[in-house]
């Protein structure tokens, strides 16, 4: 999308900021390549550029000699530099004026998706009397913001993913009872397929994991490794997609079944608490929207994982409460986090996340996960919780 300058200073001056510093050095910093809008210039990236977009005034560039033309299609003036002394006067003088300036800079790398500068860099700027702090909330202002018709796709793939759940957890049911033999990879296969009919595309196999490869939160089955899904076993899905169309958002579930009548005592006390843990994440983002307080990432990870921590079962939590949908599945905005990393970014309106909190056994594991959408009315889940684990007999 076009660089909208007008809607970055408004930014600029809600957070208190003097500007907005892009910085790339041969594709080091993809959040600035995206903003300066270079991935479809057509021209060679090989040396240090930066593009300043004050909270007011015209935006100012430096561009290196050889690469004169790269930001040629943004607005403002542009300063040629060949020298590192002229790169460092050049900067000087793009940063005149500028007390606190906003970079992909993380706080002891806190939010390593944000960490995207350079520590010389960073130096670099701070030798100029120049406050650097962290634009990881203006990231996603720009990079995480859905809008009606990107919320619409994101509905419409979760309505998709929730049916092929159902058709999965049948297809285990039956060709059971059938006596069929069934692995892991055979569901896997048929949810591709389904995937096909739905019209959803996805970054790769939805993850079907039985018993104490559910203990493993990234095990993925494939042809040359998976394992046969037997009775009195638990089985996870965990699915994710969206729709082949331009501009479609992800949607993200996982659900846990049992092959069998009776759900060992352990994996129903486990499941239980992992749905307290998600209910609790919900409401603290439900009930910061109502009193219109901000609310941040790692709130909402600290509450889920409190209720793990006092059920006693804090010690089989291996990631993070949620992390941020969007063109991909893995998005620009706020994580729920403050386990793997410390998320500061605030959840915004038009923003979506995933809600899964996940215990893990040398034996078998267990994951509940929902999608949350703030739309103009807040924020929403957008498809139903499990309550408890399915029985597929």
């Amino acid at each position: 999308m076009p660089l909208n300058v007008a809607a970055v200073q408004e930014a600029l001056r809600a957070d208190g900021l003097d500007g907005w510093l892009l910085y790339d050095f041969q594709g080091s910093n993809p959040v600035s390549y995206r903003m300066a809008g270079m991935g479809g210039s057509g021209h060679l990236a090989t040396r240090r550029w930066f593009y300043l977009i004050p909270a007011t005034g015209e935006p100012r560039a430096l561009v290196h000699a050889i690469e004169r033309y790269n930001l040629d299609h943004l607005p403002g003036d542009k300063t040629v530099y060949a020298g590192r002394e002229q790169l460092h006067a050049g900067l000087g003088t793009l940063l005149k004026g500028i007390t606190r300036v906003a970079m992909e800079y993380s706080p002891n790398c806190a939010i390593p998706y944000v960490s995207r500068v350079d520590a010389g860099t960073i130096e670099l700027v701070r030798g100029l009397g120049t406050e650097v702090l962290s634009s990881g909330d203006l990231i996603q202002q720009f990079e995480a913001f859905w809008d009606d018709a990107a919320i619409a796709t994101h509905c419409q793939a979760s309505e998709a993913l929730y049916r092929i759940k159902d058709r999965a957890f049948e297809s285990v049911a039956r060709r059971l009872r059938d006596e069929v033999p069934t692995t892991e990879f055979d569901i896997q296969q048929q949810m591709v397929g389904w995937f096909a009919d739905e019209g959803l595309i996805a970054e790769s196999a939805p993850c079907v994991s039985a018993q104490e490869n559910a203990g493993n939160p990234h095990y993925l089955a494939s042809a040359a490794e998976h394992r046969v899904i037997r009775r009195n076993e638990l089985v996870l899905l965990d699915l994710w997609g969206k729709l082949a169309t331009p501009a479609a958002v992800y949607a993200d579930i996982t659900w846990i079944g049992f092959v069998g009548s009776s759900v060992p005592e352990r994996m129903t006390r486990a499941f239980a608490a992992i749905c307290d843990a998600r209910d609790a994440a919900v409401s603290v983002v439900q009930d910061a929207a109502r009193a219109g307080r901000e609310v941040r990432g790692f709130e909402a990870d600290r509450a889920a994982r409190q209720v793990l921590q006092e059920a006693g079962l804090g010690d089989a939590i291996m990631h993070r409460t949620g992390h941020s949908l969007g063109e991909n599945v893995h998005g620009n905005g706020a994580h729920l986090d403050d386990y793997e990393t410390h998320d500061e970014r605030r959840l915004l309106p038009g923003s979506g996340f995933t809600i899964e909190p996940g215990l893990y056994f040398k034996d078998f594991g267990v994951r509940t996960e929902i999608n949350v959408v703030w739309t103009g009315n807040g924020p929403e889940v957008t498809g139903p919780r499990q309550a408890s684990i399915v029985t597929l007999v």
